[in-house]
């Protein structure tokens, strides 16, 4: 349901942040690195404390896992967030994104932690091996691309230029289909309800701001760029 609401409406309408925000609505603001990191933050640390604070100790199978999940985070928060040249973040979208991320590190952590049940024989199960190359080539991805990106503007500079460069020769959000890539390989590997949701809801989120992505580039040739 949540994937749908986010879908739906964002298919005609982009979300307000980055590129699409309109100057004369006058909505308040924050930096696009304080954004990221106050946004991202929650999906590292609920998970973190939850592992903390378990009252038994985790088995190999939920322990790898739930990394997983985690180490995605810790490179958007400490290491994204640091080297981003993005506009400035209106604050409710900011907002908004620490309420997301601070109910989904706990569900993903609540669910691998005190719900799932990983036998060591989980750690021989093709499911686990799949999912695990499937969201590392993912987070590969997203990291190129969104290297691409920020070597696009130097300090100072607002124009948006048409990224060139890895899967940008083939998809014009190769940043975003990297991330649903990493999502969906974690889902197979932890082959969980609340993996899969958050895989559908994070393509129906990003997938549409792809799609507008490709729609302003589309007019523009290769050597052009855009305000």
């Amino acid at each position: 349901m949540i994937a749908g609401w986010q879908a739906i409406p964002h298919e005609k309408t982009e979300t307000p942040y980055g590129r699409y925000v309109d100057p004369s609505e006058g909505r308040r603001m924050v930096p696009a690195r304080v954004a990221w990191f106050a946004q991202e933050l929650p999906s590292f640390l609920v998970p973190v404390l939850l592992l903390a604070t378990a009252e038994e100790s985790s088995s190999m199978g939920r322990a790898l896992l739930l990394c997983t999940f985690c180490l995605h985070y810790f490179q958007r928060t400490f290491i994204y967030a640091l080297l981003i040249h993005g506009r400035p973040c209106p604050l409710c979208i900011m907002i908004s994104a620490i309420v997301f991320c601070s109910c989904n590190g706990f569900f993903q952590g609540y669910y691998l932690l005190r719900c799932a049940e990983y036998e060591h024989s989980w750690l021989r199960d093709a499911r686990l091996w799949i999912g695990l190359i499937v969201f590392y080539a993912g987070m590969a991805i997203n990291i190129h691309s969104d290297q691409i990106l920020r070597k696009l503007r130097k300090p100072g500079e607002t124009d948006y230029r048409i990224p060139r460069g890895g899967l940008f020769e083939y998809i014009s959000g190769a940043n975003f289909f990297g991330e649903i890539v990493e999502w969906f390989g974690y889902a197979i590997a932890t082959w969980s309800m609340p993996a899969f949701s958050f895989a559908l809801f994070t393509m129906c989120s990003i997938g549409p701001r792809a799609y507008h992505h490709h729609r302003y580039h589309t007019p523009y040739p290769s050597s052009w760029t855009s305000r």
